[in-house]
């Protein structure tokens, strides 16, 4: 083994970036839809807070792949990283000295949703080039890249939830905003001299007209693929339902009935500590097990219980014991999704494609929010969680119903570039909402930077 493919430094810097980065979006998990609620008073307006929030990542996604190939993903993520810092920051500022406005919060949001996207995205699509470089396996990397990220997640749950309760929303704000900086150095110092963190050299220089053509070989690249199209749009229905959950439902509960964001925190944290166990018991054993009955295990037990347990409950202990349990069957879906894109879609046209179906599993996710909230105020909170309980339901019957879906279980290595695989079958492609949701998570967070 060469000194080049027994390097973990890049790699461990890329995790220890996104644990830093999922930390902070947990932050902003708890801190934004409090701040939203606590400035405004209403579920609806703090819906369309996370609306605006969740636009730009659809359109970044749609647009952003390209891009992320010609400045390179070091940059990209470098970028991202210190245009949200700086717009998480103006908002607490603004705040204090009464220059706030509503449309100014929803602008700022709007912001961090348009950039955090194509940063996520550049760091996700490196993993399997750095896990070659450190010699490990794929899904042993897929696995460690999505359980660090669970860890995270249940580490700014539990801070965020403190401090909100003892030191305001606009604190959390601030120490969003660190996160950003923090993930922005690990970058620049680990990933220096890393070839596919460069700026990709060869080939026609960058025009409107290449620029349309490399946009649209990675979105044919994704709709040849039946399987694909199949797991993007359960994923595209599921995250615009988690959401709602994330951004109005769990903190509305919370306030209403459950004592405060500290007890949001809790949830959350339990949750994302059970997925991380998920995902670290995948990467020790998943590659012995049938992966779509996995996953839809997972989903069945991670989608619609904790929207039917906070409709029938007021209190934290149940809601607890069952997004324990979802945890556990979450943490199993980043990891086999994860392995199955990387294994088909060349490198090449990893970031294309992976920005093409990003945005088409976050297209429902401005909707979520923005629905949960008006639907909270017209028809009241234990009506919406059992709506929309049902909804996760029916979504998450799609592996049981759908014969594409058996695909999942013989996976193949994509041809160079084409979208074509050594073998009879169809082809897979990437499906995992980026980052940022990543995932489908009722009690996850907004789509991951």
């Amino acid at each position: 083994m060469t000194t080049e493919q027994n390097d973990r430094t890049p790699l461990a810097g890329v995790l220890a970036a996104n644990a830093v980065s999922v930390t902070g979006n947990s932050l902003t998990l708890i801190g934004v839809p409090w701040f939203a609620l606590e400035t405004t008073g209403s579920p609806g307006k703090a819906g369309l807070v996370a609306f605006f929030a969740a636009v730009p990542v659809v359109l970044a996604a749609v647009a952003g792949g390209p891009v992320i190939d010609r400045l390179g993903r070091r940059r990209v993520s470098i970028t991202s990283d210190l245009v949200c810092g700086l717009a998480l920051t103006a908002i607490p500022l603004l705040h204090q000295t009464g220059l706030l406005r509503f449309w100014m919060l929803c602008a700022l949001m709007a912001v961090t949703g348009l950039f955090h996207a194509p940063g996520e995205m550049a760091r996700h699509v490196l993993v399997p080039d750095l896990a070659g470089r450190a010699g490990t396996s794929l899904t042993r990397a897929a696995s460690l890249y999505d359980a660090v990220a669970r860890g995270a997640r249940m580490t700014g749950a539990a801070i965020a939830g403190l401090l909100v309760a003892f030191m305001g929303p606009g604190t959390v704000l601030y120490v969003d905003a660190a996160t950003f900086a923090v993930s922005a150095l690990l970058v620049t110092a680990t990933l220096r001299g890393v070839p596919s963190a460069e700026p990709l050299r060869e080939g026609p220089r960058l025009s409107v007209a290449r620029y349309r053509a490399d946009l649209r070989e990675g979105y044919s690249f994704l709709f040849r693929a039946r399987l694909m199209l199949g797991i993007m749009v359960m994923v595209m229905v599921t995250n615009g339902l988690s959401q709602s959950w994330s951004s109005v439902l769990l903190p509305v509960h919370a306030r209403e009935e459950l004592g405060g964001p500290a007890a949001q925190g809790l949830l959350v944290s339990v949750f994302a500590g059970c997925a991380l166990a998920g995902a670290l018991l995948y990467g020790a054993i998943g590659e012995r097990l049938p992966r779509r009955a996995v996953f839809t295990a997972g989903f069945l037990i991670g989608g619609a219980p904790p929207y039917v347990v906070a409709a029938l409950t007021d209190t934290t202990a149940p809601l607890l014991v069952t997004l324990a349990a979802s945890g556990f069957g979450v943490g199993v879906l980043n990891p086999i999704l994860t392995t199955v894109a990387y294994e088909q879609v060349p490198d090449e046209l990893r970031s294309r494609v992976m920005g093409a179906s990003t945005a088409g599993v976050l297209l429902t996710t401005p909707l979520g929010g923005l629905v949960a909230g008006l639907l909270v105020e017209r028809v009241g909170l234990t009506a919406t969680l059992l709506g929309i309980g049902a909804l996760y339901f029916l979504a998450t019957l799609s592996p049981m119903v759908f014969p594409a879906w058996r695909g999942m279980d013989t996976p193949r290595r994509t041809g160079p570039a084409d979208g074509t695989a050594d073998g009879p079958a169809e082809d897979v492609s990437r499906t995992e909402p980026s980052t940022p949701a990543p995932a489908p998570e009722p009690a996850g967070t907004p789509p991951r930077r």
